[in-house]
């Protein structure tokens, strides 16, 4: 924006100007005054109010960056010099045990869904902070300046008046805080995040954060566009020969340009435009709309570049770091024996299934060091497509084995891409009896989620369908791992067909060979096979398996446990067939007997439930370890009622 058109805009009188001042983010200001008294007290008002909307943007971002500073400090004090999985017995006394009391307090009251309608499945705490950022906002939009309103002459037209007053200033002090949220808005939807490094919290969890921060811009712009047409085209005059000139000046053009940007940005995030376009198509659009919107705004006010430079280079540092992180992995030495970059080589199992989507396997090995339990890689399929990647969580342990690391990963094929991979799947199992995919990984991202289990920490295990993929990890490291013979371990498993066990039937066999030592209890619910018993049986045998919970793992699969059929994962894991209940609620595990039955028959230690499936069924257990939890009977050293939720909600609004 040239700066002749904002001194014409604020009736500068440059030409007897003694001195400019200068003011960071806006144009100098002439001093001494020679307009009338009301213009000028104006004009000491619009510098003033701008000077302390950049003091309260610093603020903002020292608030910020000294939240996360704390939160890094807080994460490291006490925290074991190594792994927790391996050490020994836990600390029950000191810091532990007041932080161990702080966090079954918040759970309590912070884990379960907040206003599903409006946030999505968002736990409470993550609304808490968007309301203390909404709150902070409000205060720093209306403090700092003076509200008044001044009736001033234009010049050289007697018996017409100007109508100043505090509209302009505060618009402009929103559209200060607006730019000021714009770099934090992309460093929350960065996948190679420093706020997850520094905080230890995944980038996925950022993402609700990110969403309303952009939706708090838009809200923002939106204000600081009307109330700037009003004072352009009802308050100066004469009309409308201002508004005329006002509207032609680039600057406007490039605001109006921006706000039409961010209004195609909000429309193409909501749950209904991802459907209507596709999440791929969402996404692509998403990262070109944001960069044009920036430049948009750039040259709609450059003055305030000093939000919108870090805003560009954050988003080029996480494209850079995902393209070295690829680089990284499949850099290897080729079969010429040169170095060079090399897709992987993926096997392809394929478990038909015409009704909800074929279930796709891909076992691949890659030279690599190991990832940690929790994390995920970005695949990329190059015989469907070389421009998307999707996330999936390797349902295998990371270790290496002959100086390789196996990955392994299923899908089920649904739509888009994946049900491209699954139609070629198809083809090649046609004419072979074995097929092969090239595979490009990026990762390893995502929370490292065994850094807080300790040998004395209870393990349930819930998984829907592919859910299964985030928790078999964690029983297999603990398959792994030195035995504790106080701990107590429990899969639930909710599939649709007894058959859809011989997914992860490899994984699954290990478990069983470990089963005993690790005092493990495996439970597999169908849920669309009918089962031969009534369902007034099926609810004595629940009734009688809440009794009977001290019998050994061995006869799991006798007494309440009847066997509608053996799993394709082992003849000792039982099926419960539930999908003869009425109501839909009858057709699931009953999640709140299951968790409550497991914690209360703990003997000594916390308890972490591990995650994975429908958001309906997160939602749940959110509510369900809520409840769990007790910080005085912490504090009391009642370890029992420490449960921590450990969840995968990536794919969740």
């Amino acid at each position: 924006m040239a700066l002749n058109e904002l001194d014409a805009r604020h009736i500068q009188n440059m030409s007897e100007a003694q001195t400019l001042v200068p003011h960071w983010g806006y144009a100098n200001r002439a001093l001494p005054c020679t307009n009338d008294k009301g213009s000028c007290e104006y004009l000491d008002l619009v510098y003033s109010a701008h000077d302390y909307g950049m003091l309260y943007s610093a603020i903002l971002w020292a608030t910020i960056l000294g939240i996360v500073f704390i939160w890094a400090l807080l994460r490291f004090v006490g925290k074991p010099s190594a792994p927790a999985i391996a050490s020994g017995a836990s600390p029950k006394a000191g810091l532990t045990k007041v932080r161990r009391s702080i966090s079954s307090f918040t759970r309590r009251y912070l884990l379960p869904d907040a206003c599903r309608a409006i946030f999505g499945r968002t736990t409470r705490f993550q609304v808490a902070v968007l309301t203390a950022l909404i709150i902070y906002l409000t205060i720093w939009s209306f403090v700092g300046m003076t509200y008044h309103t001044w009736i001033t002459p234009v010049k050289n037209m007697p018996g017409v008046y100007n109508t100043r007053t505090s509209l302009g200033p505060w618009s402009n002090r929103v559209g200060i805080l607006a730019y000021a949220l714009t770099p934090l808005s992309i460093l929350l939807a960065s996948r190679e995040s420093i706020l997850s490094l520094i905080t230890g919290v995944p980038y996925q969890s950022f993402m609700f954060l990110h969403r309303w921060t952009g939706y708090i811009i838009f809200i923002q712009s939106a204000l600081h566009t009307i109330t700037w047409c009003i004072v352009e085209i009802r308050l100066y005059q004469p009309q409308p020969d201002v508004a005329a000139a006002w509207v032609a000046q680039l600057y406007v053009i490039w605001g109006i340009v921006a706000m039409i940007l961010l209004l195609l940005l909000l429309v193409g995030s909501t749950p209904w435009g991802i459907r209507l376009t596709g999440y791929e198509f969402f996404r692509k659009s998403h990262y070109v709309l944001a960069m044009v919107y920036i430049g948009a705004c750039w040259a709609h006010w450059a003055l305030l570049k000093c939000f919108l430079l870090p805003s560009l280079l954050l988003w080029f540092v996480d494209r850079g770091f995902r393209f070295l992180r690829t680089a990284y992995l499949h850099y290897h030495h080729l079969p010429s024996g040169n170095m060079g970059f090399q897709a992987s080589q993926a096997t392809i199992t394929r478990f038909p299934d015409e009704e909800h989507g074929d279930i796709l396997r891909f076992d691949l090995q890659n030279d690599q060091d190991p990832w940690k339990v929790g994390q995920h890689y970005y695949l990329c399929f190059t015989e469907s497509s070389i421009w998307q990647s999707h996330p999936f969580t390797p349902i295998n342990a990371p270790y290496v084995e002959n100086g390789v690391v196996k990955h392994s990963y299923i899908m089920r094929a649904r739509g888009g891409e994946t049900k491209k991979m699954a139609q070629l799947a198809a083809k090649k199992l046609q004419a072979s009896e074995t097929a092969t995919t090239p595979i490009i990984m990026t990762g390893a991202y995502g929370e490292t989620t065994m850094d807080h289990v300790t040998p004395d920490t209870n393990i349930v295990c819930v998984a829907g369908g592919t859910g299964i993929a985030y928790v078999l990890p964690v029983l297999l490291e603990l398959a792994r791992s030195p035995i504790s013979r106080d701990r107590k371990i429990e899969l639930i498993w909710a599939i649709r067909h007894a058959t859809d066990a011989e997914w992860v039937q490899q994984e699954m066999d290990l478990l069983q060979q470990a089963r005993k030592a690790l005092n493990l209890k495996i439970r597999v619910f169908a849920t669309r096979d009918a089962s031969s018993r009534t369902s007034s049986k099926i609810r004595m045998e629940d009734e009688k398996d809440a009794k009977d919970t001290f019998r050994p793992v061995a006869s799991s699969s006798s007494s309440s446990d009847v066997i509608d059929e053996s799993c394709a994962c082992g003849t000792d894991v039982p099926v419960r067939k539930i999908g003869q209940g009425i109501e839909d609620e009858d057709r699931h595990p009953n999640l709140p007997k299951l968790i409550n039955d497991f914690v209360g028959n703990t003997i000594t230690g916390p308890t972490t439930v591990f995650a994975s499936g429908p958001g309906g069924m997160i939602s749940d257990l959110r509510t369900i370890v809520a409840g769990c939890n007790s910080a005085g009977q912490v504090w009391k050293g009642n370890e029992r009622f420490d449960v921590n939720l450990v969840c995968d909600d990536r794919l969740e609004w």
